[in-house]
């Protein structure tokens, strides 16, 4: 391919535009052929393997793993998510086109999942789909439980906060009960042993409400998350029953624990325990897995704590010395401040 030169079409062969020089004069601006840059792209994928997906053959679905979950939402509560005219006599054909579906369309990623991470490591891919087929029965059956838990949650944000008017309301407009709704799901997923596709759920929840909830987190009943915006619940982090997080709460960990060449040791206990009962207020952190917060305390907003504390404690920050001026400041004073 010859060389060319930017806008040479609208100018005609051999025209080529000139850009101006701060001193008047002018100079022609080419372009770099064309075929050299696809030649320079395609070089870097053979070069590093990480970061495309060429030769393989087995990729879940993300939009397809949204409709999971849009399926799911539209069983655990009818009416409220999917179809707006439902009456009693329709309930059974209703579910039940909506279980199968759920059914096909959850083995499918599954097994993609399973077979990705087969692929990867070179291993047999026949057991795959027979594998899917039976863990996501095994999801199915549990659906009756997750509901079951999912409505203890509603009541545990109507009952802890006193803004809500309704369970419609909860279920119509709380971010914080969508993430945890998604949640229950993918941690199902997780416990199976699932590659990939809890991870894609927790995430879609993230964007979509701003709480980033681990799918291998523990979390018990009862649990509310207020507001939702800037929570992270980490991998290994354990919450009992009854617990009440607000926003910008984070559970995570102190640092990562590294081998002797420098990676990053996994599976260890990395993020904090939270018994029951706890209330945990804004942008309050909690880290270390050795970090036990005991049931009934009350850990205060934008606490920093990385120790553990006994049950029944009250942990607050020392407040802060304000400075109050009033509407008519001394002569010379400013308010001078960088954010």
């Amino acid at each position: 391919m010859s060389e060319r030169w930017v806008g040479e079409d609208a100018l005609g062969a051999g025209q080529r535009p000139e850009a101006g020089c701060g001193n008047g004069a002018s100079v022609p601006v080419p372009t770099q052929p064309l075929d050299a840059i696809v030649l320079e792209v395609v070089k870097s994928y053979r070069a590093d393997a990480r970061g495309h997906f060429i030769g393989r053959h087995f990729r879940p679905s993300r939009d397809e793993i949204i409709e999971c979950i849009q399926l799911f939402l539209q069983i655990f509560f009818p009416g409220y998510f999917g179809r707006l005219d439902l009456t009693d006599e329709d309930l059974v054909y209703h579910v039940g086109g909506l279980v199968g579906s759920l059914r096909q369309k959850l083995a499918w990623q599954i097994e993609q999942c399973l077979c990705h991470v087969a692929e990867g490591e070179g291993a047999n891919l026949r057991p795959c789909a027979g594998h899917a087929r039976n863990l996501a029965d095994r999801v199915l059956a549990r659906v009756p439980v997750l509901r079951e838990i999912l409505i203890e949650d509603v009541q545990a944000a109507y009952d802890g906060d006193p803004a809500a008017t309704n369970h419609d309301e909860i279920l119509m407009a709380y971010p914080g009960m969508l993430a945890v709704a998604v949640y229950r799901v993918a941690h199902e997923l997780h416990q199976m042993g699932v590659p990939l596709l809890p991870r894609i759920m927790t995430e879609w929840a993230h964007a979509q409400t701003g709480a980033d909830i681990h799918p291998g987190a523990e979390i018990g009943r009862r649990f509310f998350i207020d507001h939702a915006t800037g929570v992270v619940i980490g991998e290994t982090t354990t919450i009992g029953n009854g617990v009440k997080l607000y926003q910008g709460v984070t559970l995570g960990a102190l640092s990562h624990p590294r081998d002797e060449k420098g990676r990053v040791i996994r599976n260890t206990k990395r993020h904090p325990t939270v018994e029951d009962n706890v209330t945990l207020y804004a942008h309050a952190t909690v880290l270390g897995g050795s970090t036990v917060v005991g049931a009934g305390s009350v850990v205060g907003g934008s606490v920093f704590l990385t120790r553990s504390v006994p049950p029944g404690s009250r942990v607050v920050m020392k407040a802060p010395e304000l400075s109050v001026r009033t509407s008519n400041p001394p002569p010379g004073w400013v308010l001078d401040f960088d954010i």
